[in-house]
């Protein structure tokens, strides 16, 4: 048993761009994938009802019931709006820039935190800066990876406290704008949504919800798409990896990450059809098909820990302003 006390540096760039240009140069119809779908936006007004009429239908129920419906329904529309906040992280609903905002905003009112904001700050750096820890929020801290190491109770306390552990990642990323009036309607969005829950529905109803944003990122079978997406867990530096599982129906294709990285400009609807149209490419990468024998993998495995992340100190010459839309912006 290796037990890592690094990460694994890498001395070249990230693999998306120079596969991104392969593809397009091989398949220049894929540019015809590229695009938005403003029908993403029923899927949350659907997701947001969803989770409202179980805090209603919960509101007066035993706290078993409330666990229950929270970790087997709540924890699956809240990841689902994940995906959806994600989708307007990338601008991949309409247009404008502000409409996928509120968009995101609106996706945002479950989840009692309000994030969807702040989640495309960080996460438009993770694409431009993967692997670049001062500016990937997406890495965990040196002391996080040290303290969890690769015991079974710390991996499962990370898992369980995933958003705290990523609350604290912040501090490094200095070079990122973490404040302005887009975050305070953010707030005031939630808080309000927040207010009238609790005034109609009551604390059971938000302990719902709050239980269903928990599970949805940590101690159940969907927090293994966290390690799935980035994590070494074969004898290979891959950096990134796909999930091709059942669980893609109820999360909006989210497990085609590989295929997301090359293409972020694609919405969530279209994203098989790039494996469909560049096969050799993604074949030939490991891939994960199940979240569920992900999760107890890292659970039991001591051969992962949270040191199996590939780094790189090299940024290249990307600018800090990039909005990683290569696909879209790329000449061939």
């Amino acid at each position: 048993m290796i037990n890592k006390t690094d990460f694994v540096y890498s001395q070249v760039s990230e693999p998306h761009r120079t596969r991104t240009k392969q593809i397009l140069k091989q398949f220049p119809q894929m540019r015809n994938l590229i695009g938005k779908n403003p029908l993403t936006i029923f899927a949350i007004i659907g997701l947001v009802g969803f989770q409202v009429g179980l805090a209603w239908l919960v509101r007066d129920q035993s706290w078993w019931i409330i666990f229950g419906a929270a970790y087997l329904l709540g924890a699956f529309a809240d990841h689902a709006l994940f995906v959806m906040i994600h989708e307007c992280a990338h601008q991949l609903l309409f247009k404008g820039r502000s409409a996928n905002r509120w968009a995101g905003i609106l996706a945002n009112m479950p989840q009692i935190f309000p994030s969807s904001i702040s989640f495309e700050r960080y996460h438009i750096k993770h694409h431009s800066f993967q692997g670049v820890h001062e500016l990937d929020a997406d890495l965990p801290n040196r002391w996080e990876a040290k303290m969890i190491n690769n015991s079974f109770f710390g991996k499962a306390l990370w898992l369980l406290f995933y958003p705290v552990f990523q609350v604290f990642r912040l501090s490094r990323l200095r070079e990122i704008q973490t404040f302005d009036w887009w975050i305070v309607a953010n707030i005031l969005v939630q808080a309000a949504f927040t207010t009238v829950i609790w005034i109609f529905f009551g604390w059971h109803a938000i302990a719902f919800l709050l239980l269903s944003f928990s599970f949805s990122v940590g101690l159940h079978p969907l927090g293994a798409r966290w390690i799935q997406e980035h994590y070494l867990t074969h004898s290979v530096e891959q950096e990134t990896y796909s999930y091709y599982g059942n669980f893609n129906v109820v999360a909006f294709n989210v497990g085609f990450h590989n295929e997301h990285h090359d293409f972020p400009s694609i919405p969530w609807n279209r994203l098989p059809e790039i494996k469909k149209t560049a096969p050799d490419y993604y074949d030939t990468l490991y891939y994960h098909t199940s979240w569920t024998k992900l999760f107890f993998r890292f659970l039991f495995d001591r051969e992962i820990s949270l040191f199996n992340r590939i780094l790189r100190k090299e940024r290249g010459k990307v600018a800090l302003t990039d909005v990683s839309k290569p696909d879209a912006e790329m000449k061939i």
